[in-house]
C-alpha cells in the first residue's frame, strides 16, 4: 500500500508543477485537462484509505515567474530549466534555454551552469533515486542510447520523446516553432514588439522554407510552415524513436535517464 501511495503523492506533486506551468503560460484549456486528472489521482488516493476524508496535497498555487533580476533570482536554475523545456516539450541545447527563458520567463540563464544542473541531477538520481518530481536529464541517440551532446530533457517525457535520431533535430526545431508561436499569441498584443521574443520567432522564421522574409513576422504564416514541413518528417523520425526506444528498456533506471558510455552496446541495436 505505501508504494501505491507514495507513486500517487509523486503524481499529484508532479499534476500541480505541471498546472502551475500552464498557468503562467495562460493555458486555461491545459490547465483544466491536469486539473481533472489531478482530482481523478485524489480520488485514487482517497480509495487506498478506504474513505473520502483521507489527508491529500494541497491545490496549487499558481505562483508568477519572479523577475528579481537577470536570470529569474529567486527560482534554482534546475526550475527554470524545467519551465523552458515545459513550454518546448522537447529536448534542448543549453543555449536555446538561455534564450527561450530571457524571452518569455526573467531572462537569459548563464549556459555554463546549465551543464553543471544536468551532471548535479544525475548525481541526485544516482544517490537517491525518484526522490524528487522531476530530473534534468539527457537525451539519448537513437544509435547508441548514449548521452546526446549538449540536449537536456525531463525525466517525466518518455522515452520516445527523449531519443534523438537522424531526423530529430529537424523536428524538434520545427515542433518548437509551433510552441513558441502558439505561446505568444496567448500573450499581450505587443508581446512580439518585445526585443528578445521578437528576435528568437525572427530566427526561426528564417530557416523554415515557406515563411515570407519581406514585410512584419506573420506567427500564422510561421505555423503554417511549421507545420507543412513537420508533416514531411515526423512519421520517419517517430518510427526511429519507438525503435531506439524499445531497446533502451533494457537500460538500467540511470541510463534510461542519462544514458550510458562504458556498456558494450551491440547486443542492444536489434535485439529482440
Amino acid at each position: 500500500m505505501h508504494e501505491h501511495l507514495d507513486a500517487l503523492e509523486a503524481r499529484m506533486q508532479q499534476l500541480q508543477q505541471d498546472m502551475r506551468q500552464a498557468h503562467m503560460q495562460h493555458d486555461n484549456a491545459q490547465v483544466r485537462v491536469l486539473s481533472e486528472e489531478l482530482k481523478r489521482t485524489q480520488n485514487a488516493y482517497n480509495a487506498l484509505f478506504g474513505s473520502d476524508d483521507a489527508p491529500v496535497p494541497p491545490p496549487p498555487q499558481p505562483q508568477l515567474q519572479s523577475t528579481a533580476g537577470p536570470g529569474g533570482v529567486g527560482l534554482p536554475a534546475r526550475e527554470q530549466v524545467h519551465q523552458v523545456l515545459m513550454l518546448l516539450t522537447v529536448p534542448a541545447a543549453p543555449k536555446l534555454v538561455s534564450l527561450v527563458h530571457e524571452a518569455f520567463f526573467s531572462g537569459p540563464l548563464n549556459t555554463a551552469r546549465l551543464a553543471a544542473v544536468r551532471r548535479d541531477e544525475e548525481r541526485s538520481f544516482r544517490s537517491s533515486p525518484y526522490a524528487r518530481a522531476y530530473y534534468i536529464c539527457s537525451a539519448l541517440t537513437s544509435d547508441l542510447l548514449a548521452p546526446a551532446r549538449a540536449l537536456l530533457a525531463l525525466s517525466t517525457w518518455p522515452l520516445e520523446q527523449r531519443v534523438v535520431g537522424p531526423l530529430t533535430h529537424r523536428v524538434h526545431f520545427l515542433t518548437s516553432a509551433l510552441r513558441l508561436a502558439e505561446a505568444v499569441q496567448t500573450r499581450a498584443d505587443d508581446a512580439l514588439q518585445q526585443g528578445p521574443i521578437r528576435r528568437l520567432l525572427l530566427h526561426y522564421n528564417r530557416n523554415i522554407p515557406g515563411c515570407p522574409i519581406q514585410g512584419p513576422l506573420d506567427l500564422d504564416a510561421l505555423r503554417r510552415a511549421a507545420a507543412a514541413e513537420l508533416a514531411i518528417h515526423v512519421d520517419d523520425d517517430a518510427d526511429t524513436r519507438t525503435e531506439a526506444a524499445r531497446r533502451a528498456q533494457q537500460l538500467t533506471d540511470v541510463e534510461q535517464l542519462f544514458g550510458h558510455t562504458l556498456r558494450n552496446v551491440t547486443r542492444l541495436r536489434r535485439t529482440s
